[in-house]
């Protein structure tokens, strides 16, 4: 009897197993806004000493959960804002389309209708999906909850179209900016804590849409608004950096040479650097560390983690005075290079590092594949799942990134050592990464370096031809630059 009841049970519980190997995997996709690279552990351990430190030894925010995601799976080296700036970085992660064919080549421009995003194709295939926190894809509203176009998120009540709110609450009817000025919502702290504060109300939201759905295979986006400014953050974060010692990039005295694309003047670029807002924005970092652990804390508790794929990126840098400068909207590092970390069970083994060049429009191709459905139709960005998975043959180390807006300003081809940038301002523009990783000299004049700039221009000018980048194929001054470095 007892034999019988033993061998039953055992049957039961392969048949359990069995079943949560077939269950399609659940992905979970958490992106920071403005959110500069180096703030992460993870990241600082792939750079030296010198530029893993750009803020002073102990100017560092310990990201442990977010390093043990990426130690689980893959982290990306040199993943880029395919357009450093907030709704056409967006729009090309969303759909794998290059900003200028998604109808939000700049800020506040509404995503056109026929996209397909990769929510669209997983909730198609039957997934819950859901979003909580910053759209920018709907054009001027702000906040504007719960936008009309869903976009393949059926869930989006939380879905905010705008803004860099700091507290948050629930209402009888519905979400809402709990700061308020005036009778207007604002981007005031208004004494937020850990049940209302923007990362830490967001995050509950999504783990009440993973408690509901974890039987099912679910879709979520968490876009928190945080690193972004205006910096603050809730206690006891706002004080946990003030007394170390933050000194500026090293970059910050050479502002006055920087190349005419990221020219010193206006309101990104601060006079004097300010320890006290850099001890903010590693407190926000900070924040949204805490809540990925207790994401992690409930994928375990639900016993789902191991069937769920979790992203983790931004949508753009933040330079944070690097070369004088504040925010983003140019090609340097700090600006339009971004995490990228991608724990994907059973199908990216743990401890995988891609140095290869790749980009946000990169991502809807290559997700999907992985999970294990086609891209569709249209997608213009690459699949680097080979990567993922230690096959390089044949990759073509080169990623595209082009300036926001509808006017021409400057494009760029990017790889894991060079970058060269091309705009309406000045001549032609080549970062060694190698032996200038702080991108202080143009490296195009050197014999040596004849042949990087001419394949890099190619790559221009081929991408210009087959994706119809007006900034190349309608500027005079940017293709002639083009064509004379490819003779």
């Amino acid at each position: 009897m007892h034999r019988n009841v033993t061998v039953l049970l055992i049957l039961v519980l392969n048949a359990s197993c069995s079943v949560a190997e077939e269950l399609p995997l659940n992905l979970l996709v958490i992106q920071t806004d403005e959110h500069n690279f180096r703030t992460l552990g993870c990241y600082r351990d792939t750079l030296t000493e010198e530029q893993a430190f750009i803020w002073g030894k102990e100017a560092v925010v310990d990201t442990p959960h977010i390093d043990a995601i990426a130690k689980a799976g893959a982290i990306c080296t040199s993943f880029y804002a395919t357009s450093p700036v907030c709704t056409p970085s967006r729009a090309s992660f969303f759909t794998g389309m290059y900003p200028q064919h998604t109808g939000s080549p700049q800020n506040d421009m509404p995503m056109k209708n026929e996209m397909v995003t990769f929510a669209k194709i997983l909730q198609d295939e039957g997934y819950r999906t859901g979003y909580a926190g910053k759209w920018h894809l709907d054009g001027n509203g702000k906040p504007q909850w719960g936008p009309g176009r869903k976009f393949g998120f059926s869930d989006n009540r939380f879905m905010f179209n705008r803004g860099h709110w700091k507290k948050f609450e629930l209402t009888a009817d519905g979400p809402r900016v709990a700061a308020r000025s005036k009778g207007k919502p604002s981007y005031g702290l208004a004494e937020a804590d850990e049940t209302t504060f923007a990362t830490d109300w967001l995050t509950d939201r999504a783990i009440e849409f993973i408690k509901v759905n974890a039987g099912k295979p679910f879709c979520y986006h968490l876009s928190l608004p945080d690193p972004h400014g205006p910096n603050s953050v809730r206690a006891p974060y706002d004080e946990m950096y003030t007394d170390i010692a933050i000194r500026p990039p090293a970059t910050f005295a050479y502002a006055k040479d920087n190349p005419a694309w990221a020219a010193v003047g206006g309101k990104n670029s601060p006079k004097e650097f300010r320890a006290d807002q850099m001890a903010q924005y590693f407190g926000m970092v900070k924040c949204i560390d805490y809540n990925i652990g207790r994401i992690r804390t409930a994928l375990n508790s639900l016993g789902i983690a191991d069937r769920t794929a979790i992203v983790i990126t931004s949508d753009h840098g933040d330079l944070c005075y690097e070369h004088g400068k504040l925010n983003k909207g140019n090609p340097y590092e700090g600006s339009a290079k971004i995490p990228m970390i991608l724990m994907v069970p059973r199908k990216v083994a743990p401890g995988t590092v891609v140095h290869q060049a790749l980009g946000t429009v990169d991502f809807k191709p290559t997700i999907l594949p992985l999970l294990g459905y086609e891209a569709g139709v249209g997608v213009q960005g690459r699949d680097f799942g080979p990567l993922l998975q230690g096959d390089d043959e044949n990759w073509d180390d080169v990623t595209i990134l082009r300036n926001a807006g509808l006017k021409a300003s400057w494009v760029a081809a990017v790889s894991d050592r060079y970058k060269l940038v091309i705009s309406v301002d000045e001549e032609a523009w080549l970062f060694d990464h190698k032996v200038d990783p702080d991108e202080l000299k143009n490296h195009i004049t050197q014999a040596e370096n004849e042949d990087v700039a001419k394949e890099l221009a190619g790559h221009l000018l081929q991408y210009a031809k087959v994706h119809q980048d007006s900034h190349i194929a309608d500027n005079e001054q940017i293709r002639s630059q083009l064509i004379s470095l490819t003779q």
